[in-house]
């Protein structure tokens, strides 16, 4: 519990601070609160995931501090400099976050730590980055091209992946261009984004976790039928396919960026939407075609859980939409 206050805390001390240097402190005591919740007993890869995410993040924050001074130091206001040390920061914020084309540690730290791990590696660690990004957005030209480079690498690299980690990996790069996107229209846009697409994370890899799922082929476990459509709507809704919740925040986005113009991003992104929708769908075909009589997960039904899958589906969208219009 103590990390998990610590973790908290680094991250309203970042997105709080009116200082770079105390925001960059409170994302220092993230970092170091969330290595420790990484450990995983018994597991042989979350050693290696931990280093991996410890350089990358010492490395991006060393980058942050390295602007934050340069900056700081300079006593004339140079237009180049200025801009040069604008992509410093901005690349070294979206390295924390796990944006392409630096997403390089993202989808190798996913698959080697715990499903409890990665919902808090995929939500709540993406709440800093991005509203400090927020800050930085007087360079719209850097983060459309980090938006487009996510959608692409998101949905194009997911499609040859069989371990369910890197997939949710792999769909969070894809969604990040989404956020981003969304940023740049309103800060609101965003916030109702990320609640959305951290609800949807929750019940997918709450079940993932309860069936003790991690690789496509295992979906053998699922035995019960209701359990199966719900955890198909739930990957539906992830991938943002109408009618379902998850589709409600692209839809706004979609709308947000057309009443600004930007046809051409759109158009991207929604292109490389069906990209990772196509590998939501495969995910879903292995739920029905592979069946075994052996059920490794208890017969009995969590319906907390099928309520919570339920939630998820229809009523939101109808909630949502009835206050947007």
């Amino acid at each position: 519990m103590l990390f998990f206050g610590t973790l908290a805390l680094g991250t309203i001390m970042a997105i709080s601070s009116l200082s770079w240097f105390y925001a960059w402190v409170g994302l220092e005591i993230n970092l170091l609160s969330f290595i420790p919740l990484m450990k995983t007993p018994n597991n042989k890869f979350s050693s290696e995931s931990i280093s991996k995410y410890f350089m990358t993040q010492a490395m991006a924050s060393f980058i942050l501090l390295f602007s934050m001074v340069f900056f700081a130091t300079l006593k004339d206001f140079n237009f180049e400099l200025n801009n040069l040390t604008s992509i410093l920061m901005s690349s070294a914020i979206f390295m924390k976050m796990g944006a392409a084309p630096l997403h390089f540690w993202f989808p190798e730290v996913a698959s080697g730590i715990s499903w409890n791990s990665n919902l808090i590696l995929l939500t709540w660690q993406k709440i800093a980055p991005m509203i400090i990004m927020s800050y930085l957005i007087l360079m719209p030209g850097i983060m459309i091209i980090f938006i487009v480079s996510s959608s692409i690498v998101g949905s194009v690299i997911g499609l040859n992946q069989t371990c369910l980690r890197k997939i949710l990996a792999y769909s969070s790069i894809n969604h990040i261009s989404w956020m981003l996107s969304a940023m740049l229209c309103s800060i609101n846009t965003w916030l109702i984004y990320f609640l959305i697409y951290s609800m949807l994370n929750y019940v997918i890899i709450h079940s993932l976790k309860l069936w003790k799922i991690w690789f496509i082929p295992q979906f053998n476990k699922i035995k019960n039928t209701p359990e199966k459509i719900i955890f198909m709507l739930n990957f539906f809704s992830l991938g943002g396919l109408p009618p379902f919740t998850g589709f409600v925040p692209k839809w706004i986005t979609i709308s947000q960026l057309s009443n600004n113009n930007m046809f051409t991003l759109m158009t991207i992104l929604i292109s490389f939407t069906l990209i990772t929708l196509f590998f939501y769908l495969r995910i879903t075909f292995s739920t029905i075609s592979l069946h075994s009589n052996n059920s490794l997960f208890p017969k009995s039904s969590n319906n907390m859980l099928m309520s919570v899958c339920t939630l998820t589906i229809i009523p939101m969208m109808v909630t949502l939409s009835m206050l947007i219009t």
